[in-house]
């Protein structure tokens, strides 16, 4: 039976997807490594998930099949992990879940290919020495004009998804005092940010040819966005957060993603109208969110208030928890975040290394990325 209730088509194609970028470097200074392409054409045919080149040579990514549970997502990872960190090897690199260089001393080398040369002459110096490296969490959403309206539930929550997934406070192997550099440097691009809000799937497109033809976008797969409609699958795809340490906290960002997206469909069904911060505000919310991670001060984009990111957090969790419980993953979502106030985020794994140089940063970074603790990295958090 058609039914025009938005939970109940949420529900039915609730589905997950990841897509992740990691870093190559050399073990003995943490430079980034140009091995990108030919790794990837090693690790082509292994399973459902899929390798992609990416902008810069020093660069991967992956991404996932379409999954039905968070675990299932995770489980891809893992093994994707495991398989391009063995070719890295191979060419004489660690393959690092972190989302920006321990360090780097000079421009990037392009991947070969038109697109790729078009962005580079489109936005010029702005490109020539990104290698940064995000998670971008796609769910699964049958009609796109549902998921327009579930675009705006979504945006008040992007700073404290940043918050957690906070792994880039290096600069030239030096504490810059950011949890998350790379959103500082996303925050450079044209239009980037929160996404609008948005009336309808045409009024998203809408938004999105306007910035093309003014020039701030390349094309539609480019947006700098940090929450969108994909341009070609029917997801609703959430790209706020660094690439993180271990397949577990990408399997904690995707969980709590498809749980805010299924949330936001209930309040849609049930009349509740979604927040509606100003941009400003917004802009206050992510910065704080760069600069302090989980361990300090935050901004509400609703309230329009200073408060912590642990109140924060927790104020999504008491939203989402039904959501939670209902994919049967709220257990998973509360003992994996116990474990990341235990050891902390990325940013601060990096930070306790970083003392030993940048080839320790990357050492325990590279074990992080293929499933080992801390300790089994030969690093113990404080």
């Amino acid at each position: 039976m058609h039914t025009t209730d938005p939970r109940s088509r949420v529900d039915a194609g609730a589905t997950l997807g990841i897509e992740e970028e990691f870093l190559l470097v050399d073990p003995r200074t943490a430079e980034p490594v140009d091995c990108g392409p030919a790794v990837i054409d090693q690790c082509h045919g292994y399973g459902p998930w899929t390798p992609q080149y990416e902008y810069a040579r020093s660069q991967v990514e992956v991404a996932t099949g379409v999954c039905h549970t968070a675990a299932a997502a995770a489980a891809q990872l893992t093994d994707a992990r495991a398989r391009l960190a063995e070719r890295a090897r191979a060419h004489g690199a660690l393959l690092i879940a972190t989302g920006a260089p321990i360090v780097a001393s000079r421009p990037i080398t392009l991947t070969s290919g038109d697109r790729y040369a078009r962005i580079a002459t489109h936005y010029g110096g702005m490109f020539s020495d990104y290698q940064c490296c995000g998670l971008h969490v796609h769910v699964g959403v049958p009609d796109r004009d549902a998921a327009a309206a579930l675009l705006n539930y979504v945006t008040p929550w992007l700073p404290t998804l940043l918050a957690l997934s906070a792994n880039s406070p290096l600069r030239q192997g030096r504490d810059a005092d950011y949890a998350s550099l790379r959103a500082l440097a996303q925050a450079a691009f044209p239009a980037a940010g929160p996404p609008p809000w948005v009336e309808s799937a045409a009024d998203h497109d809408r938004h999105i040819a306007r910035l093309v033809d003014c020039g701030a976008f390349t094309d539609d797969r480019i947006t700098f966005w940090l929450a969108r409609l994909s341009p070609h699958l029917p997801t609703i795809e959430i790209r706020v957060a660094d690439s993180v340490p271990t397949p577990a906290d990408a399997m904690l960002l995707a969980a709590l993603c498809r749980a805010i997206v299924v949330t936001a469909a209930s309040d849609l069904a049930a009349g509740i109208p979604a927040p509606r911060p100003d941009r400003d505000t917004m802009a206050a919310a992510l910065w704080s969110a760069a600069r302090h991670g989980m361990r300090g001060a935050a901004v509400d984009p609703v309230t329009r208030r200073r408060t912590s990111a642990r109140r924060r957090l927790a104020a999504l969790l008491n939203w989402v928890r039904p959501a939670l419980a209902e994919f049967g993953e709220l257990s998973m979502v509360t003992s994996t975040l116990a474990e990341l106030s235990r050891r902390g985020t990325g940013a601060e794994l990096q930070r306790v290394a970083a003392p030993g140089g940048p080839a320790a940063v990357a050492a325990m970074l590279a074990a992080q990325t293929t499933g080992l603790t801390p300790v089994e990295a030969g690093y113990t958090p404080v």
